[in-house]
């Protein structure tokens, strides 16, 4: 009785050892990391400006900047021009808009009567992102995503230069959300 209870412990400790190996060789299954593509058939990326029909101009080449630098540093994908690529990533800001989150209340007195007033100090700044993921050489599109918005807010205050930097400092922050997201979708399998 003794020898069966030592050889029925020996069996459960190899038991998992035998029963992993059975089942990842034998049903086909296997691990993509997250620096690999979705589609194996792609083996360069150009990502190329990205545009604006917002009023707001001049932020896409900050813009582009961040996501450029997400893909290049958590994938080994190549990023070539998009003449060499062999998909290309198109990005289009459809909106840009301000919100007011918070305000500051002031009370003052004009011609005898006090007069109650309200001034922004927080704004919700928001982003509204078309993309989509181009075979090169085909033409086909591989993936496509309308309207992927994102906010951030930013204080403001009376000094116009300390708010175009906050505002910009928010619009940084909505890139690298979004340039997580793009990348999510062009590499992540699961």
């Amino acid at each position: 009785m003794q020898l069966f209870t030592k050889r029925h412990k020996a069996l459960l400790k190899v038991f998992p050892l035998y029963l992993t190996l059975a089942l990842t060789q034998g049903c086909g299954y296997n691990f993509r990391g997250a620096d690999k593509p979705r589609d194996e058939g792609f083996q360069s990326l150009a990502i190329p400006l990205i545009q604006s029909t917002s009023s707001s101009l001049g932020f896409e080449g900050d813009f582009t900047t961040i996501i450029r630098e997400e893909f290049a540093s958590r994938s080994k994908v190549p990023m070539l021009p998009r003449e060499e690529a062999s998909v290309v990533l198109i990005g289009k800001v459809s909106e840009i808009r301000t919100d007011p989150v918070s305000y500051d209340t002031f009370l003052k007195t004009v011609d005898g009567e006090d007069i109650k007033y309200s001034v922004t100090n927080k704004r919700w700044l928001e982003v509204e992102l078309d993309a989509k993921l181009i075979d090169r050489a085909s033409g086909k599109i591989i993936w496509q995503a309308r309207n992927m918005a994102e906010r951030a807010a930013f204080e403001v205050s009376s000094d116009p230069l300390s708010n175009r930097f906050n505002q910009k400092k928010a619009l940084q922050e909505i890139a690298r959300r979004l340039a997580q997201r793009l990348y999510l979708k062009t590499m992540d399998r699961f």
